[in-house]
């Protein structure tokens, strides 16, 4: 039974990374595969922690999803970056480097997928008015939201999976994740202009977006701050977990329940930003990973990474964020993580103790969030982007954005491998 798992997972990947099968499609077919079979048994899928659908991650993006759903019927994601091409007096590299930081911190904040959504429409608003080309800005601001959203707990998907699976809070995440990535987007933030070159605008075009009213962005004010309560509690309970004991998830469904109550929205508004794509994607993944928990294939894996590194934990840690990094972006970061939870937790298991556990956690988001800029499809956020920009008529070839995202992901993770090291090994 190990080998067919192992099989239909392979395949299952090979389909995914290629995109030649929508990825839900290729989730929920190895899935209905393995379940059939049978390898995994319903009990496996729906109620055991270690080989089910993990119901927290499930329900966590849901209830963001439809936080956001309601937040962008106000149109605060148009005003911002209005806001922020002012204050720039239209200097385009001003307005990227604002624009960018409005993506990380909205990608730490809400998700990174999220973020692209709002703001790279209004992006090419700006950038129309300036008759500048788009696409830097575009790429420049998909890699800021997948740097920042490796800050957060609900910043990456990939992120939620790790806190699931290794019992992290949302606290954990600020202080373990947010100083590095606060370098790196400083680091990224002064490769800007080396990275896309200079470039500039007509002074009429300047002048067009000066005399833009960002308060004419807003169109429900009492909502906006009705939204802005909602985020503020929600996010004050998942910093107060540890006195709360309340998961996150829950948090998220409690905040979205309050909203679509207040808000009184139509279901089609607030549903409006619930992929169901990717929440179908997320619990096809976890039951053909299940899979390969139930068979013991994830078992041996664990002991053969072991056996590799002699139970020496620097280089334990070492080996996970340089192999996530490249896979993850070869292929989706999503897979690649809901493979590799099982995999750390049971290296976790087998290691000496000498350093925290959660180093080797943090190895792996690291190196999964920031190897998702490396290629196209490393990140869902990459994908959603990339669609924008043909749409609009500018498309970004998968080479283009990757001779940009491999400098980016280079200077991200050996950033990362400094962080760990010093933090972790040296002033531990």
């Amino acid at each position: 039974m190990s080998v067919i798992a192992i099989v239909v997972f392979v395949v299952a990947y090979v389909l995914i990374a290629s995109d030649r099968v929508h990825k839900t499609l290729a989730a929920l077919g190895g899935a209905a595969i393995v379940v059939t079979l049978p390898i995994i048994s319903s009990h496996d899928v729906f109620y055991s922690h270690e080989t089910g659908i993990d119901w927290d991650v499930i329900f966590l993006l849901f209830g963001m999803m439809v936080i956001v759903g309601v937040l962008r019927q106000t149109g605060v994601f148009e005003y911002i970056a209005i806001w922020a091409a002012k204050r720039a007096k239209g200097s385009p590299l001003r307005i990227m480097i604002l624009l960018v930081l409005v993506m990380a911190f909205g990608s730490a904040l809400l998700d990174n997928v999220t973020t692209v959504l709002l703001v790279a429409p209004v992006t090419l608003l700006v950038c129309e008015r300036l008759a500048i080309n788009p696409v830097p800005f575009l790429m420049a601001e998909v890699f800021a939201a997948n740097i920042g959203g490796a800050a957060t707990l609900v910043g990456d998907p990939p992120n939620i999976m790790i806190a699931s699976r290794a019992g992290l809070t949302f606290n954990d995440f600020l202080i373990h994740m947010a100083p590095i990535v606060l370098i790196v987007l400083a680091v990224f933030i002064a490769l800007l202009r080396p990275l896309f070159g200079s470039i500039t605008a007509a002074p009429e075009n300047v002048a067009e977006v000066m005399s833009l009213d960002e308060r004419e962005a807003i169109r429900d004010r009492g909502l906006l701050i009705k939204c802005g309560v909602v985020l503020l509690l929600v996010f004050t309970a998942f910093i107060a977990h540890p006195l709360l004991h309340m998961q996150p998830s829950i948090v998220a469904l409690l905040g979205a329940g309050v909203l679509i109550v207040i808000s009184r929205l139509q279901r089609s508004d607030y549903l409006s930003s619930v992929e169901w794509d990717t929440l179908l994607f997320f619990a096809g993944l976890f039951i053909m990973v299940g899979a390969l928990v139930k068979t013991g294939v994830v078992n041996d894996l664990a002991r053969s990474a072991t056996a590799l590194t002699g139970g020496h934990e620097l280089l334990t840690a070492g080996l996970i964020l340089g192999v996530s990094a490249p896979i993850s972006g070869i292929i989706d970061n999503i897979p690649y993580v809901a493979t590799m939870t099982p995999i750390v937790a049971q290296l976790v298991a087998s290691l000496p103790g000498h350093v925290s556990p959660g180093t080797f956690w943090w190895a792996l988001a690291l190196g999964a969030d920031f190897g998702g800029n490396l290629t196209a499809v490393g990140a869902s956020a990459n994908v959603v982007m990339l669609g924008i920009a043909r749409r609009a008529g500018t498309p970004i070839s998968f080479w283009e954005f990757t001779r940009k995202g491999a400098i980016v992901t280079v200077v991200s993770v050996g950033l990362s491998a400094i962080y760990l090291w010093l933090r972790y090994f040296v002033w531990n």
